[in-house]
This record gives structure tokens, sequence and C-alpha cells, in this order.
């Protein structure tokens, strides 16, 4: 029983700072692993990106908390990351969209404002802000399904069918030949002296298969 006094007493003389840094730590921690572990993991299988989440969100957290740093500079950083790119490695779009948004719960959790006389009411709009974000982001990648047009570059040797008038006999040979629902084309080069050309073509698909091709390649 002594105990358990002895362990209320102190948990009393914990200073009003540190309960509230640690209630911060909670959520953005609550919705950071909802975001990483339970959103994006199961659709996307890409456990490479899982560390780059955790650790820069709690690098935003923990710098903010603890620093003191104004709002000004805090924005600043976050233009910093938006510019940012690896040098090693490509990012596909979307895995870039969920860096930001684990950015973004670090700097609400940290930079909220808590105003002791209204202390139950900040803490039900942080937690809503949290939620609305998560809510958001599971609708828009799981439910709301949309048509990519993906492309891929094809070496064509039928040379005569490239003229403009042929276009339509054109895609229906890439259909047959490809197996794709090709439903328009582009003539990117000719090379007479080989016969052949190099043709994009484009058709529809639930997937977006070239993640790579959109993200982008290194700058020269």
């Amino acid at each position: 029983m002594q105990d358990v006094e002895k362990v209320v007493k102190e948990m009393k003389d914990i200073p009003m700072d540190t309960i509230e840094l640690i209630t911060r730590f909670g959520i953005n921690f609550v919705a950071l692993f909802i975001l990483v572990r339970i959103i994006y993991y199961p659709t996307h299988k890409n456990k490479d990106f899982l560390f780059t989440f955790f650790i820069f969100n709690f690098i935003i957290f923990t710098l903010l908390c603890t620093t003191h740093i104004k709002q000004g500079i805090a924005f600043g950083l976050f233009a910093i990351f938006s510019i940012m790119r690896y040098r090693t490695v490509t990012i596909p779009i979307k895995e870039m969209g969920y860096f930001f948004i684990c950015l973004a719960l670090g700097m609400i959790n940290s930079l909220s404002i808590i105003d002791n006389h209204l202390l139950f009411s900040d803490w039900m709009i942080l937690l809503f802000s949290n939620a609305s974000i998560l809510l958001l982001t599971v609708i828009l990648d799981r439910f709301i399904s949309l048509t990519h047009e993906n492309f891929k570059e094809i070496t064509y040797e039928r040379v005569d069918l490239i003229t403009p008038n042929k276009r339509e006999e054109l895609i229906e040979d890439l259909k047959n030949r490809t197996g794709l629902p090709i439903h328009r084309v582009e003539i990117k080069n000719i090379n007479f002296l080989r016969d052949t050309a190099k043709v994009h073509v484009f058709y529809n698909a639930k997937e977006n298969e070239n993640r790579l091709e959109v993200a982008g390649g290194d700058d020269d």
C-alpha cells in the first residue's frame, strides 16, 4: 500500500511539461504506427522505407519538442526536406507522399499549442487532426481506385505503318502483338537505315507500372 502511495506521489511531482511531452510522444507514435504499419505496409509490402518513415518522424518530433525551435524554422526544415532527394535510389511518388505525411505528423504533434485553460479541448483537436490525416490517407490509398495510363517503349520494325494515315492499323497490330489495351501511340524516333522505329505505346491499367519512370531518374 505504501509503495502505491509512493508511486502516486512521485507521479504528482512530475512537471506538467514532462507529462505533456510524454503525451505528445504517445500520440505521435500511435499515429505513426497506424500510418506505416497498418495503412502503408499491408498494401505496398516495401519494408525498405519503414526505417526512413519512422526515423525522420522521430527526428522532427524530437527536434521541435526539445530545442524550442520557432515555427518559422520548423517550416524551413519542412521545405528543405521537401526538395531533398536520395542520390542512390529513386523514390516512387507514393512513398514520397507517405514520407511527407510522416514529417507532417511530427510537426503537428510537436508544435500544436495546448492551452492549460482549454486542456481537454486542445487535446481533442490534436487527436482529431491526427485521425483526419490517417482517415484521408487510407481512403485515398485503398478505396479510391483510379485508372493509370502506362506506357512502354517498343522497337517496331514495320515502318510502313508509322504514317499518320495508318495510325489505327498500327495500333491494332501493336495490340495483337503485345496483348495490351493500347489506345494511343507516339512515334519517338525513326531509323530508316535499319527499318525500325522507337514507339511509345499507351494503355490504361489499375496499377501504375511505370512508378520509377514517373518518379524520375538521377539529375545530370
